[in-house]
């Protein structure tokens, strides 16, 4: 097998992104593409019908695209792109692999470039990496420090009509900023000058796993940003060697909040920042609810200091933060006072955190979950049906459909009616609908004056749609 190039070399050679529509493979697209090399992509969901603006943005940009039938690979020379889920039956796979391509995943790539920018600074955990990394970025950018950015997520501030899925940005290479996943390992191939690190919870591995890469992880980068709050990451405290921490809850936080400080509203909270560094305080005031975002701020608040950011800069950009799309994202709120909101809530850490959120303001909950596949399921079904008993109340909702399946092997043996089973054992009203269509009618069917509507679900661009479609339906209601 060719040798990987190095980063000079890999500028020369034309990029193949197979699933190029996916969240950690169009930010990658954009930033190849923003060097002048040729990038062309292929994705099922185009060929499906899905998401089509996403698509024509990515062709406005100047990158072709292909059905994904193998077309669109014509040359040896051609680097392809993957993400873990796409498969050796896949086209585009088995023609790469008969002219002999170079293939690299899109953590190969992507630590490439952030091992190889002036100053790496790479946001970690089970939880919250998107928001962070968005928040972090903005703080950046607001110093002027002109990061290039690689996240997961659409960030609202970055936005423009240019570039209307702006889940990275454009910068230089000075500082490449960028969240880490260790969901397939891929965490060990960074080299961070600055590893922030969130939390460590079940997700997509078994917590001795986690706790070995997330040390690993710690012991690599130069400065580390970490939350004392979260007992699982501050046992991995000694693996690091230069730390600032941060925290809501606990008094010794280097970045920390001001005890009786924080002031709640249904959209938008405020708190005093305390900067032990030198005693300083901080009126804060975050445009997203939730004691999870304010967690997130004190963190991109710690990285930015970790950074040579003041924590006044700091505080006052975070100010006009304007979150993330599919991250608690109010779609809108009817005349008969009803909430839709559109979330990314897929593991039992991050859907606890949105049910949290809710239960700070009045209303009934009606919670719509979209399991992101088969395999988290059997991982982690039990605890996510936990997290929706023990969050909810008896007169809440929970409606359940079918895994989100996009092709492949996977075993499909674990689906979500025990997921369900488990809820209505413990006195939950839920329901169980295999079609995401027969939801939306129950939902429709069981709404009402003052109730708050969440879209939970990840790796599937199309539940935002869902959720407009039941804003609008609501929106009709007399």
């Amino acid at each position: 097998m060719e040798r990987i190039p190095t980063y000079e070399e890999l500028l020369q050679r034309s990029f193949f992104f197979c699933g190029i529509g996916g969240s950690g493979m169009l930010p990658l697209a954009q930033i190849i593409s923003s060097f002048g090399t040729t990038v062309r992509g292929s994705d099922r969901g185009r060929d499906q019908g899905l998401t089509p603006k996403k698509f024509l943005a990515l062709e406005e940009q100047g990158i072709r695209l292909f059905p994904q039938d193998g077309s669109g690979i014509t040359s040896k020379d051609q680097i392809l792109v993957t993400s873990a889920a796409v498969e050796e039956t896949v086209p585009e796979v088995k023609k790469a692999n008969k002219l002999g391509c170079l293939r690299l995943s899109r953590a190969e790539l992507n630590s490439i470039l952030f091992n190889n920018s002036g100053a790496g600074i790479a946001v970690a955990g089970t939880s919250g990496k998107s928001t962070v990394t968005g928040m972090l970025g903005w703080i950046l950018t607001f110093a002027g420090r002109n990061p290039t950015i690689m996240n997961g997520a659409v960030m609202k501030d970055f936005v423009t009509r240019e570039r209307p899925y702006a889940s990275s940005v454009i910068g230089g290479q000075s500082i490449f900023l960028s969240e880490v996943d260790e969901s397939d390992g891929s965490i060990d191939l960074y080299r961070p000058a600055v590893g922030i690190l969130l939390n460590v919870s079940l997700d997509h591995k078994a917590m001795d796993e986690l706790r070995v890469l997330f040390g690993s992880f710690l012991k690599r980068s130069r400065l580390v940003a970490l939350n004392s709050d979260d007992l699982e990451t501050v046992k991995l405290l000694p693996n690091a060697e230069k730390v600032i921490t941060f925290g809501v809850n606990q008094e010794n936080s280097q970045i920390g909040v001001v005890k009786g400080s924080i002031a709640d509203g249904p959209t938008r909270q405020a708190a005093t920042v305390i900067d032990r560094h030198d005693g300083s305080l901080h009126s804060l005031v975050l445009q997203l609810p939730g004691r999870h975002n304010l967690s997130n701020a004190m963190a991109a608040i710690a990285g930015a200091s970790c950074a040579g950011i003041p924590t006044n800069i700091a505080v006052e950009a975070l100010a006009s933060f304007s979150g993330l799309k599919r991250r608690f994202d109010i779609v809108g709120k009817s005349a008969k006072n009803i909430m839709v909101i559109d979330d990314f809530g897929h593991n039992p850490e991050k859907c606890r955190a949105t049910l949290k959120t809710l239960k700070t303001s009045a209303g009934r909950i009606i919670a719509f979950f979209q399991p992101h596949g088969f395999g988290p399921l059997k991982q982690m079904g039990n605890e996510l049906a936990d997290a929706f008993t023990d969050e909810l109340d008896a007169d809440d909702i929970v409606i359940m459909c079918d895994p989100l399946f996009l092709g492949g092997s996977v075993d499909r043996t674990t689906g979500t009616e025990p997921v369900i089973k488990r809820i209505s054992e413990k006195n939950r009203n839920s329901y169980f609908l295999p079609k995401r269509k027969d939801c939306g009618e129950k939902i429709m069917e069981l709404v009402r004056a003052g109730d708050r509507v969440i879209i939970m679900g990840a790796r599937d661009d199309t539940l935002s749609a869902f959720a407009n479609s039941i804003m609008e339906r609501i929106n009709s209601l007399s």
